[in-house]
């Protein structure tokens, strides 16, 4: 099914605070996450924004204070699989099966990069996602990209970090 998905340089989501529960609990699991200290901003219905604050431990070239690319791709695929969880009617696991990345722009140092995502085709079998990563200026696009995920269901997600997401007592 084909959903509408909004702008993704439009004007920021109004948050739903279930869906950034789930977001915020799914994300802090998650331990590249943790590492990288990446943090819900906003989850709304087929919107979400992480943010990736600004870290030495994070910078590529340090004459420049550069973020490396593999901490803003770990931010989008965070952000574009997360965003699943906004647009299914029910949480389950959506493991990445293909994410491509477009760097259009380096980073500014000392700044921290935000990453917006939504879905634009949900399908029976497989999720299509888009997303940017910005700082100030969501229309000045430091990276984009789109992925694909593979939907295994909701019976294939373990109880009880199902329950962990949605904020069950297990």
């Amino acid at each position: 099914m084909s959903i509408e998905s909004p702008s993704l340089a439009g004007p920021e989501p109004v948050n739903d605070p279930v869906l950034f529960g789930r977001v915020r609990r799914f994300v802090d699991v998650l331990a590249q996450c943790r590492e990288l200290a990446i943090k819900t901003v906003c989850a709304a219905p087929n919107d979400l924004i992480l943010e990736l604050p600004y870290q030495e431990k994070i910078v590529g070239n340090p004459e420049t204070g550069i973020i490396h690319g593999g901490a803003i791709t770990t931010l989008m695929d965070t952000a574009s699989g997360s965003c699943v969880i906004c647009a299914l009617p029910e949480f389950e696991l959506c493991p990445t099966l293909d994410l491509r990345v477009d760097y259009m722009r380096p980073a500014e140092p000392g700044k921290p990069v935000r990453a917006r995502a939504t879905c634009y085709r949900i399908t029976s079998n497989i999720i299509f996602t888009r997303c940017v990563a910005y700082q100030d200026d969501p229309t000045v696009t430091v990276a984009q990209c789109v992925a694909t995920f593979m939907r295994i269901g909701k019976n294939a997600t373990p109880q009880e970090f199902r329950s962990m997401i949605l904020g069950e007592e297990v």
